[in-house]
């Protein structure tokens, strides 16, 4: 058996057409930039790019886009093997609109079902993902059948692992995905059980936990069953607390913010990276913290994300320079 991954993500894919105009409304917008997209899949770029071994588990339509978005995953050094075709459903793509710093509305296009969506159990390799230091798992992985079961069992599989691991439930709220919040909160109660890490911002803890005030939400998380909440409060910076009682509260790092949508990704990844590299909690987020800052002052998403010495070198700054 090969060596266990780093970190295997499982969730959204698409194509980004994102406007190289900023401050332009899409109707008005003529030119655009072609990237990867989808946050199961941006997190796994962001680690990549921080030296980890990943993989992702999602899929996409059997059309050009499809292949474009797996020659750019291999390309960003992230394993591709779980990424599969599905006939009949075109590859999603997504439009924003710039409007910094912060105002980027965002239209998905994922009819008349997303591929990511049809993730089925019986195509997962649940022993490479018990097995992966790392899970990285999302919120709209459960807003549908077949992907809900699906991720249900690679969180099962990662509880009956005997040596532990990491496995980190991003909130990942998408209103346009749900019909109702209240189902969501259901499932979303079904996978925390499983996870011991828990991150999103205050829209999503609150669909999760039914608190909306950083702290109450933190401990509400850790009352459902992970192990450290992360709590991403924007322009207030983030609230990380662990169930050993130790608290981080980080402010943001100054910069001129272009487009903001990738930033939480970046930030996701560099979380893994630091909590792979066993570091404390403060230095963790703030790591991430400057890793979302970088994307932040970029227009694009998953080729926006940062090596390791651009991170450093942000968190020596104390700024995005």
């Amino acid at each position: 058996m090969s060596d266990p991954y780093d970190v295997i993500t499982m969730g959204r894919i698409g194509v980004d057409l994102y406007p190289l105009q900023a401050g332009v409304p899409l109707d008005e917008v003529t030119s655009f930039g072609k990237f990867l997209g989808g946050s199961a899949s941006n997190v796994a770029v962001a680690a990549a790019r921080l030296g980890r071994r990943v993989a992702v588990v999602t899929r996409t339509g059997e059309d050009p886009f499809g292949t474009y978005l797996h020659r750019a995953l291999r390309e960003f050094g992230v394993d591709d093997r779980w990424v599969s075709g599905v006939s009949g459903l075109p590859t999603p793509v997504t439009f924003c609109e710039v409007f910094p710093p912060d105002d980027f509305p965002l239209y998905f296009y994922r009819l008349p079902k997303a591929p990511d969506l049809e993730i089925h159990e019986s195509e997962l390799d649940l022993g490479a993902i018990a097995a992966a230091r790392i899970f990285w798992m999302t919120g709209t992985g459960l807003c549908a059948e077949p992907s809900r079961s699906a991720t249900l069992a690679a969180l099962g599989a990662r509880s009956a692992r005997p040596e532990g691991g990491t496995t980190v439930f991003d909130l990942d709220w998408r209103p346009v995905f749900w019909g109702d919040p209240a189902e969501a909160r259901t499932h979303y109660a079904a996978a925390l059980a499983h996870a011991t890490v828990a991150v999103g911002n205050l829209d999503e803890v609150e669909i999760a936990t039914g608190c909306r005030e950083p702290d109450r939400a933190a401990r509400a998380l850790l009352d459902a069953g992970v192990e450290l909440a992360v709590v991403k409060q924007g322009p207030a910076g983030v609230l990380a607390m662990n169930r050993a009682g130790e608290v981080a509260e980080v402010p943001p790092l100054p910069v001129k913010v272009l487009n903001g949508l990738g930033a939480g990704d970046a930030f996701g990844g560099a979380l893994c990276h630091g909590l792979l590299s066993g570091w404390e909690l403060e230095r963790t987020v703030r790591y991430a913290n400057a890793a979302g800052a970088i994307v932040a002052s970029r227009l694009e998403c998953s080729s926006a994300m940062p090596f390791a010495g651009e991170v450093a070198l942000a968190v020596d700054a104390g700024a995005v320079l």
